[in-house]
């Protein structure tokens, strides 16, 4: 959606403005989403996950990859 938004935008098209919203909504879950990888790149080397990979695992995946990265069972 964001893409062709941009394309829109960058080609002088006309978005309806009914789908505002759903833009807004696009862009606070991709932010959401980015500091979730954010947080779980910062703690993944304490958990013995590699940084890069488990950000972008969470990044797709969302609160549940953080959810996973702090689950106690896996010090155990």
């Amino acid at each position: 959606m964001e893409s062709w938004n941009i394309y829109a935008v960058i080609n002088n098209i006309n978005v309806p403005s009914s789908l505002n919203p759903i833009f807004w909504i696009e862009r606070f879950a991709m932010m959401s989403h980015f500091i979730e990888s954010i947080i779980a790149a910062f703690y993944a080397p304490s958990r013995q996950k590699k940084p890069v990979k488990y950000a972008t695992y969470t990044f797709f995946v969302g609160t549940i990859g953080l959810l996973e990265l702090f689950d106690r069972q896996d010090e155990y």
